[in-house]
């Protein structure tokens, strides 16, 4: 099985059903009530069946059959997990209704229609994905601060209708239940999370959304105005301000003008999604910080990285630190570049912690330093597997974020106190992948142990140039000569001349007469074994 959002928070497994019933899930088997609350959401894979996270619903890929599904679910429950979702409609037999029954688990079906993606990003928002355990709660309106599912279900009620809470950009942000009331154009909505295309560019062009940002009371679209097949339903929609900030909209799907109490209401609810919104994006940046103090806690160890493995839930775990970094060549120079530069890292940040959290399960990331650290708990049982599944995990990152960030990875370790140790290998591995010479984007401390201990000994001796390499550096800087560069290459291709000289790009016998000059200039018979193994060290420890 392999692991999506990690979730700090739970939620009932009711309450589940009551957000995405009907619209994408159905009970077919097990009482509700009776199942833990949802801790995780975890993809089955029966090639890869680690132990499931407390409470996890487990989504049944590509699952059959009764017996199929009672094996599974008698896993699930060994687990302590929730329940199991496969694609309905699901086969429920008198032996799936008694494995329900004896496990206490829950079988549920995925409607046709709607995609495994779709339910994953569904559930991820709606259990509130977080790395930082609370440590208090707080209710805006008599609602959970930052719910808002639950928020959408309240207003729903007081209108009488189904509505969605969206972005500036049309993104569902939340949905009430009854949306089976509404019409297929609003279950398209639900289901992509998103306003599809056509609907929003007609939208714009006919002026609803500028109509919609200058008013401050609900705006009526009738559903002829729409001229689509798909939409049945007028839609009354207001906007949800923050003084002249426009934070995103609330739609309703409705057979009739809300009458002015219901439209009274809709405005004051407007306030409240609001307050909801700013805190949310408030409380994202508090935890955002939070979460880089504990990490930097954690990496550096001390007194306080116990309770900081606590809260970000890595306590009593192996771990692994990988450090994610721009080549040197990409640091900022300038306030404006800095700026620019320390968005790029925060944006890196939150691309490798959404793709932790999505396929590596418990796994916490902050940017320290201008470098983006991600601590990956692992199973020991097998430390060889567990290290190659570091390794394709942050592959995974470098692949789907077009490979531009140099990538170390540190030893596992083993215990709390070992985790700065696994951090200092991370950072070695970036300064040997920095280095002009090194053709790496991502490697591990035992691929580059070498390279790592001479830069470590050159940096502890503060070594400087000497000898053949020095005088070769002081002639190029003289001279607009490139004789360094013509020896690294030699060096590099063992000798063969014609090789060396395609690397640098000129005529063998070009590169013969740089030879010479470099054994004159440098004092240094090449033919000689112990002096050639003295060049390379010095041009290593140098970074040519």
């Amino acid at each position: 099985m392999r692991t999506t959002p990690d979730v700090t928070s739970r939620a009932a497994l009711g309450r589940v059903l009551d957000h995405l019933g009907t619209t994408l899930l159905d009970l077919a088997a097990g009482d509700p009530g009776c199942a833990p609350d949802v801790g995780g959401v975890v993809i089955h894979d029966p090639l890869d069946e680690p132990a499931l996270p407390p409470g996890a619903l487990v989504l049944g890929v590509g699952v059959r059959g009764a017996a199929e599904t009672c094996e599974l679910l008698e896993r699930i429950a060994a687990d302590g997990g929730a329940g199991l979702i496969v694609r309905a409609p699901a086969e429920v037999d008198d032996q799936v209704r008694r494995t329900v029954s004896q496990t206490g688990t829950v079988l549920l079906g995925l409607v046709r229609g709607a995609s495994w993606a779709q339910l994953t990003s569904l559930l991820r928002t709606l259990l509130a994905e977080g790395d930082v355990v609370p440590t208090e709660a707080e209710t805006i309106g008599g609602v959970p601060a930052g719910d808002l599912f639950a928020l959408a279900n309240a207003i729903s009620a007081l209108l009488d209708a189904p509505i969605t809470i969206e972005d500036r950009s049309s993104r569902v942000l939340a949905f009430s239940g009854r949306q089976d009331e509404a019409d297929q154009s609003r279950v398209q909505t639900i289901l992509g999370r998103q306003v599809p295309a056509d609907y929003t560019r007609l939208l714009e062009q006919r002026g609803y959304f500028r109509e919609l940002y200058r008013h401050e009371r609900p705006v009526l679209i009738r559903a002829e105005a729409f001229g689509l097949p798909t939409v049945t339903r007028a839609r009354q929609a207001i906007a949800v301000r923050a003084g002249d900030e426009i934070l995103g909209s609330i739609w309703a799907a409705v057979a009739e003008p809300l009458p002015p109490a219901r439209e009274q209401a809709f405005i004051e609810a407007a306030k409240l999604v609001a307050l909801h919104l700013l805190r949310m994006r408030a409380g994202a940046d508090v935890e955002r910080r939070l979460r880089a103090e504990l990490v930097s806690i954690l990496l550096e160890g001390g007194p306080a990285a116990a309770d900081a493995a606590t809260r970000l839930g890595l306590a009593g775990r192996a771990c692994v630190v990988a450090a994610a970094a721009a080549p040197e060549g990409a640091q900022a120079e300038g306030a404006r570049e800095l700026a620019r530069f320390e968005t790029a890292r925060q944006q890196a940040l939150d691309t490798l912690a959404v793709h932790l959290s999505a396929v590596h399960h418990g796994s916490v990331a902050a940017v320290l330093g201008g470098v983006v650290y991600a601590v990956l708990p692992v199973d020991t049982s097998d430390e060889q597997a567990a290290e190659q599944r570091v390794t394709t995990v942050l592959k995974e990152y470098q692949e789907r974020t077009g490979g531009t960030d140099l990538v170390g990875i540190g030893r596992i370790a083993l215990d709390l106190h070992a985790v700065p140790r696994s951090r200092q290998d991370a950072d070695r591995v970036l300064r040997v992948l920095r280095r002009r010479r090194s053709r790496r984007t991502m490697a591990s401390l035992s691929e580059v142990y070498a390279e790592a201990l001479l830069i470590d000994v050159a940096a502890a001796d503060g070594h400087s140039p000497s000898g053949p390499v020095a005088g070769l550096a002081e002639y190029d800087r003289e001279h607009n000569s490139s004789l360094v560069e013509t020896l690294t290459a030699w060096l590099d291709a063992f000798g063969d001349i014609n090789a060396a000289a395609e690397a640098v790009h000129i005529h063998p016998n070009t590169f013969r007469y740089r030879l010479h000059r470099i054994a004159e200039i440098g004092d240094v018979d090449l033919g000689d074994s112990e002096s050639r193994f003295a060049l390379m060290l010095q041009l290593r420890l140098l970074g040519a």
